[in-house]
């Protein structure tokens, strides 16, 4: 017997998931949220529309890659974004740090020469 999820469901994940794109578009178009971290949101949400449409989706791609139990594909996918989105968040990071760093140097050039200057004066 083949598992096949109920209409209902099916409809009730296309609108949560249709909903949910909304709200990432709208946090985008509001400034709250920055177009280069809204994409990872845009790709889930777009996976989960997706295999809310296309039923036997998930079963499909894991007879192509050789997994037995398709619903472990969701974690393994998880996994790899989640490990994705920290390298990139540990580059933005650093990248903010260096920033940080140069721009308190510069503050403390700027705050001496200004100290010197009324010295001066």
């Amino acid at each position: 017997m083949e598992n096949v999820i109920p209409y209902r469901l099916q409809i009730i994940a296309i609108i949560l998931a249709v909903i949910f794109m909304f709200f990432i578009f709208r946090l985008i178009f509001k400034g709250k949220l920055r177009e280069e971290y809204s994409f990872i949101w845009i790709t889930c949400t777009a996976f989960l529309l997706l295999f809310s449409i296309w039923r036997n989706g998930l079963d499909v791609i894991a007879k192509l890659l050789g997994i037995y139990y398709a619903p472990s594909l969701i974690f393994i996918g998880a996994l790899f974004a989640i490990i994705i989105f920290l390298v990139h968040l540990s580059v933005v990071n650093s990248k903010q740090h260096k920033q940080i760093k140069d721009l308190s140097q510069e503050m403390a050039l700027l705050k001496e020469k200004l100290e010197s200057d009324k010295k001066k004066e």
